[in-house]
């Protein structure tokens, strides 16, 4: 019987490490096993072909690598299986590995193992990239050595570079990494909100809602757990809260917590009250970027960051790239890139932040299985018309009928084109498609960036706005 690994710095010396999936995060897995000094294989589903330089670089570091599939016979071999988040939980590979008892770990909990700093773990449906982003930018302006990233760009291995006791991590955490988790330990952990999402994966909304939870379950008394008072689906986590509970809310005055009071936002913890800067302050629009800035706020003051290096970090903030971005004005018609809107509860909050039946709403993509409901009620509020793109639209047609007029464009750029010749000056087009990109793009960034040329296109044809 396998002695079981150490929670804190395992010995790794020789033991057969088994990495499945080579996208970014499996190849900082392979890259921290190795420098720990296991022997590491490494499986991916893709032909070597399409792996290309992510193979040469694992074959580099000394790690055996097998393209095309996952030959099941892999396991048999191996002393831990590190799982990469794009391969299912479900997976007979990673079966096969839980009927001998081996441990399966995603790489958030590898690297975890070997962290000596504090982290700050953020997770839920929406906003995530924007307050594990906000958070990053005041823990580094405030002083504090360590990284940001794990979803978020850098896997968490590749952080542990700057890893020391004193440095404080921030990291998205999506719920395929939370799956496979044991003892990663976060010492303030935010879960943002909860919607309907990765139902495609998942198998059900309370599975995906248990893998979020996880990032609470693994908490101690010592700690802190952040939730969203505004956000009824958030309720349910209550149970899972080990940590001391804080709340933050654009609604009520949660203690402790963090909130909006005379137009500045105030965190209430430590038994004492702090205003920092006013609302105004903040250059990212909706109700929802202001939920982000009193989450990252709280957070930050709950790791000891002082007031006024949250006050600049927050003011200075700017839009992640592809999340409710000003992609530029045409015509009085002003276009914004949401392509991180990837759920229906996401486009909802972005058409949301818009003035009463101003917005030509482009939708569709991949649809994951999710409730279409939320935007439905705010459909005949909001939008003027939806422009349809992508494999969902005939889903779509059939959830949305009877809200406002559904139009057929098949491509965003078409649906751009079609947008401002049926806007008024004052409107605005919003691509905010509450599905996945893959039917037709490799990514959400990869949407943003034909939604935005399609602008820059009709900004030259047309003379743009001075």
């Amino acid at each position: 019987m396998r002695e079981p690994l150490a929670a804190r710095d395992p010995d790794l010396s020789g033991l057969r490490v088994l990495v499945v999936g080579l996208g970014k995060s499996g190849l900082a897995a392979v890259r921290l096993a190795r420098e720990r000094g296991a022997r590491v294989t490494v499986t991916d589903r893709r032909p070597e072909g399409e792996l290309g330089s992510a193979a040469e670089e694992a074959r580099r570091l000394g790690a055996e690598v097998y393209g095309g599939g996952h030959p099941p016979g892999l396991v048999a071999e191996t002393d831990l299986v590190v799982v990469s988040p794009g391969v299912a939980s479900s997976a007979p590979l990673l079966q096969a590995a839980r009927e001998l008892t081996l441990p399966v770990w995603s790489e958030i909990e590898l690297a975890g193992r070997f962290c000596h700093g504090r982290v700050v773990g953020i997770t839920g449906s929406n906003g995530k990239s924007t307050v594990t982003s906000m958070i990053g930018a005041i823990l580094r302006d405030a002083g504090y050595s360590g990284g940001t990233g794990g979803n978020l760009d850098t896997p968490f291995s590749d952080l542990l570079d700057d890893d020391a006791p004193d440095a404080v991590h921030a990291l998205e955490l999506s719920s395929f990494q939370l799956e496979a988790v044991e003892r990663f330990h976060p010492q303030v952990a935010a879960i943002l909100n909860l919607a309907e999402d990765h139902l495609d994966r998942h198998e059900s909304y309370e599975e995906y809602a248990r893998a979020k939870a996880r990032l609470l379950e693994l908490q101690c008394g010592e700690d802190a757990a952040v939730l969203n008072a505004d956000d009824p689906e958030s309720e349910r986590f209550l149970l899972h809260v080990r940590g001391r509970l804080h709340r933050f809310s654009t609604r009520s005055e949660p203690d402790p917590g963090a909130f909006v009071r005379g137009g500045r936002l105030v965190l209430r913890c430590a038994d004492a009250e702090f205003e920092l800067l006013p609302v105004s302050a903040l250059s990212l629009p909706g109700e929802h970027n202001l939920s982000n800035a009193l989450a990252a706020a709280l957070c930050c003051k709950l790791v000891g960051c002082a007031n006024d290096a949250i006050d600049r970090g927050l003011a200075a903030f700017r839009p992640l790239p592809h999340r409710l971005e000003p992609a530029g004005s045409v015509g009085g018609v002003a276009f914004y890139d949401d392509s991180k809107a990837t759920n229906p509860a996401a486009a909802a909050r972005a058409l949301a932040t818009f003035a009463a039946g101003s917005v030509q709403l482009i939708l569709g993509g991949l649809d994951k299985g999710a409730d279409w409901t939320p935007l439905r009620d705010l459909l005949p509020i909001h939008a003027r018309r939806v422009l349809l793109v992508g494999e969902a639209s005939e889903m779509l047609r059939a959830e949305l009928s009877g809200t406002v007029p559904l139009v057929e464009c098949g491509t965003v750029e078409r649906a751009v084109r079609s947008g401002f010749e049926n806007a008024q000056a004052g409107d605005t087009v919003l691509l905010a498609p509450g599905c996945a990109s893959f039917d037709q793009f490799p990514g959400f960034a990869a949407r943003g960036e034909a939604f935005r040329r399609a602008v820059a296109r009709l900004e030259a044809e047309e003379g743009g706005d001075a």
